[in-house]
């Protein structure tokens, strides 16, 4: 059976603007992702939330996640006359309201009214899909289509996507897309378990050229940074993204916080210092400040989807704990008192852990608190995640140990402040995982098509494909789109 017709409106060229039209037969088609373009991605600088194809005929979109850069441009599909459901996952349907609201106050309007009409049609138009089961999108005499939904390890809700087509007497082809394939040992979410087949593997290379830092000690290596920071008697800031990374580093706070209250209500008296000993932190008192109302609701939503989450996270709730609620997180939600809490640490220097978006120190609350501290050698910045080229979050990471500066909002800010970087937080699988997810089929796929990369990311993991299938003598064609 040939391939079905496939076109890329987006991660063509790059890692954004997520976007693939598949068609069931010549007249009808269905769109997996429409996302923003981030960062001038496939030369759309000028204008990230343009839709550049045409919406005809297209029956329904299929979401794998909620990532902006996924789902950033439905808002403008809607606008231009897209009338079919919106299929996701069960979790991704409580989430995916919550990121277009935030994308159509930012994109297009604030008005309430204008909002909750919007709000109104996407909510009406969203079809949650259990995982694991065949949903049939359309059937007629000459073929039947169907999709499933499976679980990717990248966010709460993320999913690849199983197509299967079948047609009297020509047998069936399966076609599947990645999305964002997520890493092993994530806290909360089950590890990535690969499909048994796909002819047609349409498949993520973020980081197809390179292995992730150690995950399985990361939480070791967060609690020396942060140590290594409340020396200095200070507050420790750590910019993070709203969705995914926030209850990731909430998680692992949280057992932090729970090993140090097991071991002082045990220790009974003060143990003697050696010089190889941590730090002395008193983290029963640290306050952990979220100060994001995004990132607040999200971490709400998370908590009312445990059923979602992995077993050792659902084991600890058994136990009477609270990863993503526990007693000395303070969640701020208004501006007044995020502004109030700048001016407060900034003035006593208190030891703090406060987390605040945007991850990149381009935009959101983390910025207000760079510009109070990062002058004041107290205060530290730990970074637990990328940070783009040209953003101010990769200028601090860069220049920041060596006494620089940084430009935040038209505004020089010298950097004294100590600058940390922890590795092994990307939600992103890595060239191991991207290979692992083909070799650990049961049948390998007759055609991969690499895409959501840089070009030396698809180049590597596209000759590192090939020679997997020449070692073991299958054939596959593997290429670039």
């Amino acid at each position: 059976m040939k391939h079905p017709k496939l076109v890329h409106h987006g991660a063509r060229e790059g890692v954004t603007g997520s976007c693939h039209q598949l068609w069931m037969d010549d007249m009808h088609s269905l769109l997996i992702d429409c996302g923003q373009f981030q960062g001038g991605d496939e030369g759309h600088a000028d204008d990230e939330l343009e839709l550049d194809f045409s919406i005809e005929g297209i029956k329904a979109l299929i979401v794998t996640h909620v990532h902006i850069d996924h789902v950033g441009r439905i808002p403008n599909l809607l606008a231009a006359g897209f009338e079919g459901p919106i299929l996701c996952s069960e979790p991704s349907a409580q989430l995916l309201p919550i990121v277009l609201e935030d994308a159509f106050r930012l994109s297009i309007s604030r008005d309430q009214q204008q909002l909750e009409r919007y709000l109104k049609v996407v909510e009406q138009r969203i079809i949650a899909l259990p995982y694991r089961e065949w949903f049939t999108l359309q059937e007629t005499e000459a073929a039947h289509w169907k999709v499933r939904l499976q679980p990717a390890g990248h966010v709460l809700g993320s999913a690849y996507v199983e197509f299967e087509l079948s047609a009297p007497g020509a047998g069936s082809e399966r076609v599947v897309f990645s999305g964002d394939l997520g890493a092993p040992h994530s806290p909360i979410l089950p590890d990535l378990v690969p499909p048994e087949r796909a002819d047609l593997l349409v498949l993520e290379s973020t980081y197809g050229d390179r292995r992730h830092e150690d995950r399985a000690h990361r939480r070791e290596r967060l609690q020396a940074a942060i140590e290594r920071a409340l020396a200095d008697q200070g507050t420790v800031l750590i910019p993070s993204f709203s969705i995914g990374r926030t209850q990731e580093l909430l998680y692992e706070l949280e057992e932090i916080l729970h090993e140090h209250s097991e071991s002082s209500d045990t220790a009974g008296t003060a143990r003697e210092h050696t010089e190889h000993d941590a730090p002395d932190i008193d983290w029963p008192r640290i306050p952990i400040i979220l100060d994001s109302p995004l990132a607040g609701r999200f971490t709400q939503t998370y908590k009312a989807l445990q059923g979602f989450w992995d077993e050792d996270a659902r084991h600890r709730v058994e136990e009477g704990r609270k990863p993503l609620s526990f007693k000395q997180l303070i969640t701020v939600d208004s501006h007044d008192e995020h502004m109030r809490i700048v001016d407060h640490l900034t003035r006593t220097a208190r030891p703090a852990i406060v987390i605040a978006g945007n991850g990149m120190c381009s935009g959101g609350r983390i910025v207000n608190y760079l510009k109070a501290m990062l002058g004041d050698p107290r205060h530290h910045v730990v970074f637990v995640g990328y940070q783009g080229k040209g953003t101010p979050g990769r200028d601090i990471q860069t220049h920041g140990p060596h006494g620089g500066f940084v430009d935040l909002e038209g505004q020089r800010i010298d950097i004294r402040a100590g600058i940390d970087s922890v590795g092994g937080y990307s939600a992103h699988a890595d060239q191991a995982d991207l290979v692992g997810f083909v070799t650990r089929m049961k049948e390998w796929p007759t055609e991969i098509r690499l895409i959501h990369g840089e070009d030396q990311a698809k180049q590597r993991l596209a000759e590192l494909l090939k020679s997997r299938y020449r070692d073991v003598g299958k054939q596959g064609r593997i290429t670039v789109p």
